[in-house]
């Protein structure tokens, strides 16, 4: 929704047709004779050094999958081995161009792309640099060994270093790039720009869109490589992804200076298979994979077929791609015939297959040909060729050697170092501003006209005992308004998009008038693909920016589950806290709209190790909250009660200050004080324990202390600890369904701790494990005020003359999970 473009009904209405481009497939067919004036001889030699590494790698780890053993030397390797055994040509062809400016992310069959990225940098970096990135990684952990088992010159001990911490990695080695915490399917090293690869499948398509805005909106060198297979265009995240690289606004709306599109390729490793559907003619209807760009924009994403056995087919491939995407052209993409002569992975025997394809394509292996290529022209004997591939194996061996000895090479262990998995999971880190530099703005922020309406405004939602009307206060939308709008004057790489952020505000008004502020290329409307906004904002993330997206209602969150639970709460751990995650996800927590729109989904995230999870429900806890978590290096949550948008302070002191201010992510907040009974809230519900406590008190003589929990991951008892020892009895509350909610493990947590303290056991109110009803059935869903006091009179302490309305006995407990309701 934006003002500036319009759509004329005369136009849109028009006859006509819609006119395609013919797409080129396998166009170039030179062959090394036809090309030998534009290599030198070395890169030649070295296309063919990096394809038998590639070959020999993968061999070592189909040997050990298989045989237990590689060379005669056994070892025990169980984890996984998904290879592309035949498709090296692919993987070096598309490194060959680029260096450690160009970003390669991965899919779980990623070990070419690793091998053939790293070498292609590692070559066109100077010794000094080589001798600087080595010894700054894991602070010399793998340089150290590689320096006292070998003896080469830079090149060569780079090519070492860099496989040792692979292989390393990957058998799961303190050594590793990870400390062994990634595994084969994760690998990565970011000084060669080899991003992290992916164990889902077309899960690196939406993070390399978001690493290419990053690149796009911080002017940096070089593109991004979104590598996944032929099967990865069954998965909406990839389609999603190449909808929101190739938006219209880039090149309609955005200001002069960031116009044109964003620089990546999205390359498809084309062998004709998925896991073990074949894609063409069984699982998928494209025909031709390039086609797929022509339902994206207007120039196909310039997609060609290239035929991946022709190494230098390739090359020239990503030459012309690539010069367009530094001109602005993007995203392109590539359908690369490939074929892997291996099963899916160790364990896949083939029954898809027939022999006679599997031998029709190892006739067209590409290492054979290129090796007689090589021979044909004179760039090598045939005896050099041999002891070219004797070179490779010697080095994997030595290598490999290496990498599984338990003396150089050991692992974490959690028994001497507990905290060694733990200490990755949040940076915990105070970081104001990703970058230095000025952000890109419009004006001061004095001269926003939200911020001007707000100096009128009390920030203070009481006046002489008496509650202001919302429309005189600030309200927690406006407290969420200020503290992105100051986030936008201090880091210059703060994003926010989501659907209808700009121009409309968002669906509750947060956002309104902050694009009398914030240029466009930092503040945007996305399509309505919710794994590619998150999915962006990890890309985005891992680059070094700092990501605000919004999913407009948390019942989204199974849109972009995969991007939430597995990539945004992962990466920070899963390589050992070298990559931070800067991420701050709004979603509102609905009401009002039935069962797809008004769910508490907080559960769902807390379950996940590696997500930081606030939900504030007052504007100043709402303002400093946010104002911590997009301070802060860790992934967090940020949920906001949709009915309660509009609410003023009613607890701090002095309302909401105007300035900035911090509130630690995990401290809860006593909101009232009490003797008799502590009831501990998650959400809204505080206010609903608050008409509780009162009738608690007025009618029953129980004095209720109520803590609002604030946030739900971290989180620190100490608080409510302190009260239960006062009172002996706990409530705790919160919106989200009962069943497998966090307040059950807040209940346990506090009954094993205090025990001895407690009078009864805590009680739990969660919404009813329905799917949540119409608006005016709501009462009977959510808790209500007068269900603290049903439940306190049943399971905690009977009230003299009180009749509870509902039950909460243990016969109805009973019968509602043999029900499973």
């Amino acid at each position: 929704m934006t003002k500036e473009l319009y759509l004329d009904p005369n136009k849109l209405r028009a006859k006509g047709v819609a006119k395609f481009k013919d797409i080129p497939l396998n166009q170039y067919q030179k062959r090394m004779k036809d090309v030998l004036e534009e290599y030198s001889k070395e890169q030649l030699k070295n296309i063919f050094t990096d394809m038998l590494t590639i070959r020999e790698f993968e061999t070592m780890m189909q040997d050990l999958r298989l045989t237990g053993k590689y060379n005669d030397v056994a070892y025990d390797y169980s984890g996984p081995a998904h290879l592309g055994i035949g498709q090296e040509s692919v993987a070096v062809g598309q490194a060959f161009l680029l260096d450690r400016d160009d970003a390669v992310f991965g899919t779980h069959r990623s070990h070419a792309e690793l091998i053939a990225k790293g070498f292609s940098a590692l070559r066109k970096l100077s010794d000094k640099d080589l001798e600087e990135i080595m010894e700054a990684s894991c602070e010399g952990a793998q340089y150290d060994v590689v320096k006292e088992h070998f003896d080469f010159d830079s090149k060569e001990m780079a090519k070492r270093f860099y496989l040792y911490g692979i292989m390393a990695e990957i058998f799961g080695r303190k050594n590793g790039f990870a400390k062994g915490l990634g595994n084969s399917m994760h690998a990565f090293f970011i000084p060669f720009g080899v991003y992290p690869n992916n164990a889902i499948v077309g899960g690196s398509a939406p993070i390399a869109t978001g690493a290419a805005l990053y690149k796009k909106n911080a002017k940096q060198k070089g593109i991004i490589v979104a590598n996944a297979g032929d099967g990865s265009l069954g998965c909406g995240p990839v389609w999603e992804s190449m909808t929101f690289a190739s938006m219209d606004q880039y090149h309609t709306l955005w200001e002069e200076g960031y116009k044109g599109g964003l620089p990546i390729l999205f390359n498809f490793n084309n062998n004709g298979y998925g896991m073990g559907g074949q894609t063409h003619g069984e699982t998928m209807a494209y025909d031709v994979l390039a086609r797929i760009g022509a339902g994206i924009n207007p120039d196909q994403m310039h997609a060609e077929r290239v035929d991946g056995f022709n190494v230098f087919a390739v090359i020239d491939a990503m030459r012309r791609k690539k010069k367009l995407l530094e001109e602005g052209k993007g995203p392109a993409l590539l359908d690369v015939i490939t074929y892997r002569l291996c099963g899916h992975s160790t364990s896949d025997a083939n029954p898809n297959r027939t022999q006679e394809e599997i031998h029709a394509w190892e006739e067209q292996d590409a290492i054979a040909d290129y090796e007689k290529q090589l021979i044909s022209n004179k760039i090598v004997t045939k005896k050099q060729a041999q002891q070219m591939r004797d070179d490779v194996r010697d080095m994997i061996l030595s290598v490999f050697k290496l990498a599984i000895d338990e003396q150089v090479s050991p692992r974490m262990d959690l028994l001497a170092q507990p905290d060694s998995i733990e200490r990755y999971m949040y940076s915990n880190e105070h970081m104001p501003k990703m970058r230095e530099g000025e952000p890109e703005v419009w004006g001061s922020k004095e001269d926003n006209p939200r911020v001007q309406r707000l100096q009128k405004k009390s920030r203070n939602g009481v006046k002489d005992g008496k509650k202001l009307p919302s429309t005189a206060v600030v309200q927690i939308r406006d407290a969420i308004f200020e503290s992105i709008l100051d986030k936008y004057y201090e880091d210059p790489t703060l994003v926010s998009f989501g659907e209808d952020l700009r121009i409309w505000g968002s669906a509750y008004g947060t956002y309104k008038d902050l694009d009398k502020s914030v240029p466009y290329h930092r503040l945007f409307n996305s399509p309505i693909s919710e794994s590619a906004i998150v999915g962006a904002s990890v890309g985005y993330a891992m680059m070094g920016g700092r990501a605000l997206p919004e999913l407009m209602y948390c019942d989204f969150l199974g849109r972009a589950g995969d991007e939430v639970l597995n990539q945004l709460a992962k990466w920070q751990g899963m390589t050992a806290g070298q990559i931070k995650m800067p991420v701050v996800l709004r979603m509102g927590v609905g009401a009002k709209y039935g069962a797809q729109h008004s769910q508490d989904w907080s559960s769902l995230c807390a379950h996940v190790p590696g997500l930081k999870i606030v939900f504030p429900v007052t504007p100043y806890d709402a303002k400093g909250l946010l104002n911590s978590a997009l301070s802060g290096t860790d992934p967090v949550i940020y949920l906001e009660s949709q009915s309660l948008y509009g609410m003023g302070e009613l607890f701090h002191e002095g309302g909401v200050p105007e300035g900035y201010y911090e509130i630690p992510i995990g401290e809860p907040d006593v909101k009232r004080k009490g003797s008799d009974l502590t009831i501990l809230t998650i959400g809204g519900t505080l206010y609903k324990a608050l008409e509780a406590a009162d009738i608690f008190e007025k009618e029953y003589g129980v004095s209720v202390e109520v803590i609002d929990a604030r946030s739900i991951v971290p989180f620190n008892f100490e608080k409510v600890m302190a009260s239960v020892k006062k009172t002996g009895m706990l409530m705790i509350a919160s919106d989200a369904c009962q069943k497998g909610s966090i307040v059950n493990d807040f209940a346990q947590n506090v009954t094993s701790a205090l025990f001895n303290y407690l009078d009864a056991p805590p009680v739990v109110l969660g919404a009813r494990n329905w799917i949540t009803p119409v608006y005016e059935l709501e009462d009977a869903f959510f808790p209500q005020a007068d269900w603290f006091l049903d439940a306190y009179h049943q399971k905690i302490k009977p009230l003299a003359g009180y009749t509870p309305g509902r039950s909460f006995s243990t016969a109805e407990m009973d019968r509602r999970n043999k029900l499973g309701v």
